[in-house]
């Protein structure tokens, strides 16, 4: 291991609850010893059981082995390279052996008009602490939470004495259109959504499978967002107007700073995992290979049921592959 890395006392985690578990990690070294992932930096060495891990998250200044990156894949462990704290999503990758359970049940509930409403009525739920909201339609559910955000905006412009004139965005752009605090709150807005698409595909749902939005690729992403802004985006955009702070950076530390303080990423697994499976829920989340048969709902994979002509599909059996040369590795990582 090169002379950078240091070693502290070893310091295991000894129990993870629940599989649905992430790690996040920033300025540290990931190798792996076994079956587990050390993580090492200049003040302590970390043992991780990969196996029961679902969602690595790599933060800024982390560099990870192959041999690691392996194990967390042979595990069904996802791995994301987020920007701090988890704020900004810019990449990720997921092992083959992981079950398909959550995604098959989002699946479920998302094309069923009733169980979507339910889902989509226990999402307003949270918004709306205390009121029932069991009989509502999506019509009267979205004027109830449009009067809401009135309110709270107003609530919010009077707590801190910064002007409110309605919501002005550009998609895509955090800083394209309105004032300073609108586009405060389209910065960490969009630091929010980076942080829920983590956790998302850390835990094998779908980003694009939405209750309440549809048609996006990260309908479901601004589907659990949206349970977080009047706590999290919007009094943080305000605080930060009334003291003269509106850089998007601004908005994006303020926000990490508030993710590592309550510990969100562990809540918004929660929720995502009460809201697909509430409790009592039974569900197939095995990681066995099938195959779907119209007739037999499901036969083994990996069995050769004849041989089919490619050719007939317009595929051949050429493999192109590109290798780079054989190098002396000095390094003694492996």
């Amino acid at each position: 291991m090169p002379d950078i890395w240091w070693k502290a006392d070893p310091q295991d985690l000894h129990r993870v609850v629940d599989r649905v578990s992430s790690v996040y990690v920033e300025r540290s070294h990931l190798d792996r010893d076994e079956n587990a992932v050390v993580i090492i930096n200049k003040q302590q060495t970390v043992r991780v059981p990969a196996a029961m891990v679902a969602v690595m998250l790599l933060g800024p200044g982390t560099r990870v082995t192959h041999g690691a990156i392996r194990l967390l894949a042979d595990s069904g462990t996802t791995v994301c390279w987020v920007g701090e704290q988890g704020v900004r999503m810019y990449a990720a990758g997921l092992g083959p052996s992981r079950g398909a359970g959550l995604l098959h049940r989002q699946a479920w509930l998302v094309t069923r008009p009733k169980e979507r409403l339910t889902v989509a009525r226990a999402m307003y739920g949270m918004r709306f602490p205390g009121e029932d909201v069991s009989a509502l339609t999506m019509q009267q559910l979205r004027g109830r939470e449009g009067t809401r955000v009135r309110k709270f905006y107003r609530a919010q412009a009077e707590r801190t004495g910064v002007p409110w004139n309605g919501r002005v965005y550009k998609a895509g752009d955090a800083f394209a259109a309105g004032d300073d605090l609108n586009r405060l709150l389209s910065a960490a807005n969009a630091a929010l959504y980076g942080i829920c698409h983590a956790v998302i595909i850390g835990l094998g749902a779908s980003p694009g499978l939405g209750f309440v939005h549809t048609g996006k690729a990260t309908s479901f992403v601004l589907d659990i967002a949206d349970l977080y802004k009047a706590e999290y985006t919007i009094p943080l955009a305000f605080d930060l107007a009334a003291q003269g702070l509106t850089e998007e950076r601004d908005a994006r530390l303020g926000l990490r700073d508030l993710v590592a303080r309550d510990k969100l990423l562990n809540r918004i697994v929660t929720d995502i995992k009460n809201l697909l499976t509430p409790q009592g829920t039974d569900f197939d989340d095995s990681e066995s290979n099938h195959l779907w048969d119209e007739h037999l709902g499901t036969v083994p994979g990996g069995t050769n049921y004849g041989h089919a002509d490619l050719s007939a599909h317009g595929m051949t059996d050429s493999h192109i592959a590109v290798i780079g040369p054989d190098i002396n590795d000095t390094d003694p990582t492996p």
